[in-house]
């Protein structure tokens, strides 16, 4: 399963906006294909260090995929393509 990671905190209206394309999108997938949690930059002092300055961040799978603005296609391309993955994996080690 794909992780998608998003990082935030309250009263941000860009991480507002970015929940939403994340909603949106994840929807789109099958079911159960991705994972997603929020995390508070305020609940975590090393998250606060790490990307105060850059929130709303999203990791897919714990690697950096996108700050400040979220592309609804370019995540959409980039959580298709990781899941393709995963799934291709797990049929491989199904067969074997």
């Amino acid at each position: 399963m794909t992780t998608l990671t998003l990082v935030s905190k309250p009263d941000c209206h860009l991480c507002d906006v970015a929940r939403e394309v994340v909603d949106v999108v994840v929807a789109e997938l099958p079911e159960d294909a991705v994972e997603v949690e929020e995390l508070s930059i305020l609940d975590d002092p090393a998250l606060y260090e790490q990307w105060w300055e850059k929130i709303p961040v999203v990791l897919i799978d714990d690697r950096l995929h996108a700050h400040w603005r979220l592309s609804a296609d370019r995540l959409r391309d980039a959580l298709t393509a990781t899941v393709a993955s995963a799934s291709a994996a797990s049929a491989g080690k199904e067969t074997a």
